[in-house]
């Protein structure tokens, strides 16, 4: 039987990268120690993943990997066990996470996701969906926010309105947070973004599932993304 009757137990979480776009916070640490409320980013995220049952993590390390092993050690304070995957920035998440589950995963089905992603997704509703579409992965999306106003228009080019952050009607963006089955490293390059190679593979295979998940979900990439999340982080317990 495909997936864990007692859930999912293990998550690769990638949390290597440079975060050049938060400017001046990462120039002496990596982005996974950004501080949200005086606590580092992969800290909010251990925290949701201990939540909700995921206690054996293996997190990608790329940029100044040392201090992110430092800082979390075994995951022990925080009630998680923690194994640590060296790899490339340069390599992408292709090679993030092949490396990360060759070298320490075993189990069939397991949750897989960047680490700079907050969300109060439900990981045994994901699994549930995931185990019985019968795919290799199942990516969770969410209704696509427009970030600009929207202005509207008459027949005339007359201006008639204008909307702030629309949800724009059947548009989906992923989370960052997936289910993978480990039979995926058949589709995971050596090098490259699996957004790109593994997805698209898996989507012409029709072997891609998706989750739709209308909860709260915030990513962390620029100031006015910290910002946002500083002022909502608690709803990830919500």
């Amino acid at each position: 039987m495909r997936g864990n009757l007692l859930g999912i137990e293990t998550a690769v979480v990638l949390a290597g990268g440079r975060g050049l776009r938060l400017a001046s916070l990462t120039d002496s640490v990596p982005k996974a120690l950004v501080r949200i409320r005086s606590r580092p980013l992969l800290e909010w995220v251990i925290q949701w993943l201990e939540k909700n049952g995921v206690r054996n993590l293996v997190i990608g390390v790329a940029y100044e990997k040392e201090k992110i092993m430092d800082s979390f050690g075994d995951g022990s304070r925080l009630g998680v066990q923690i194994k640590y995957s060296v790899h490339t920035v340069e390599g992408g998440t292709a090679e993030g996470f092949r490396r990360a589950i060759e070298r320490h995963v075993s189990d069939r089905t397991f949750l897989a996701m960047n680490g700079d992603e907050l969300t109060n997704l439900s990981v045994a509703k994901l699994q549930e969906l995931h185990v019985s579409s019968g795919a290799l992965a199942t990516v969770a999306v969410t209704p696509f926010k427009s970030p600009f106003g929207l202005v509207r228009l008459d027949s005339n080019d007359r201006i008639v309105g204008f909307e702030e952050k629309v949800t724009i009607p059947e548009t989906y963006v992923s989370i960052g947070v997936y289910a993978f089955e480990r039979e995926i490293l058949g589709y995971i390059p050596n090098r490259g973004d699996i957004e790109r190679t593994t997805f698209p593979a898996l989507s012409q295979a029709k072997k891609l599932q998706a989750y739709r998940h209308d909860g709260f979900w915030a990513t962390v990439n620029n100031l006015k993304e910290l910002q946002e999340a500083e002022e909502n982080i608690e709803r990830i317990f919500a």
